[in-house]
């Protein structure tokens, strides 16, 4: 009987938060670590604010469907709405990493590969 594949580890989350900065930074995106959470096991909220006052709130959810785990806009609108989302998240997981980016364009760079 075939053995079922055995999941890629996940990287630990100061290390991911990292490379994404330095992905950003080589994309010439700025991009800023609002709240620092848990080196390891945090997970991460992304902040695209499009400095015209609004701004998208991305998280990483699994999706059962297809085995992965994409990236979803958890909050998009004014730029207060999309913190305030923020904040009651902070509350609610003290290990949670906030990244804030800062493009007009709205690129995150989260869909391509590699960042899922």
């Amino acid at each position: 009987m075939a053995e079922a594949p055995t999941p890629a580890p996940r990287l630990a989350a100061g290390l991911w938060v990292a490379a994404y900065l330095k992905r950003l930074g080589l994309a010439n995106i700025p991009a800023y670590i609002l709240r620092r959470g848990d080196e390891v096991a945090g997970a991460v909220l992304v902040k695209c604010a499009r400095l015209d006052g609004t701004a998208t709130l991305w998280q990483r959810e699994w999706d059962f469907e297809t085995d992965t785990r994409p990236w979803r806009a958890i909050a998009a609108g004014p730029e207060a709405e999309v913190d305030a989302a923020a904040a009651r998240a902070r509350a609610r997981d003290p290990d949670l990493w906030i990244v804030e980016i800062e493009s007009r364009e709205g690129r995150t760079l989260l869909e391509e590969e590699g960042l899922h």
